[in-house]
């Protein structure tokens, strides 16, 4: 799942960084999850973030993964920032 999440991902964005890691097994068992889908946390890194709201990035994130939401996805959390905040995040001033 991890890579069809990629793959979706660097198909609608200029990724410059890409992390996805499976929380899956943290929430073994989850009553609230009837599908069984996994659990994901992500970091994606994009220029197609520029001038984007929070919410309007995490918009653009949820229609590039699609039908997989809901259903292979249960969870995602995610952190989406451009170039220049990921780099500034590495310095520690963000």
């Amino acid at each position: 799942m991890q890579e069809e999440i990629k793959r979706r991902l660097r198909k609608a964005f200029n990724v410059t960084r890409l992390e996805i890691q499976d929380d899956s097994a943290q929430h073994a068992g989850h009553t609230t999850n009837p599908h069984a889908g996994g659990h994901f946390t992500a970091l994606v890194v994009s220029k197609n973030f520029e001038d984007l709201s929070l919410l309007e990035r995490h918009r653009l994130v949820y229609d590039a993964l699609g039908d997989l939401m809901g259903r292979e996805i249960h969870a995602f959390s995610m952190k989406t920032v451009t170039p220049g905040e990921y780099d500034r995040l590495k310095e520690g001033s963000v």
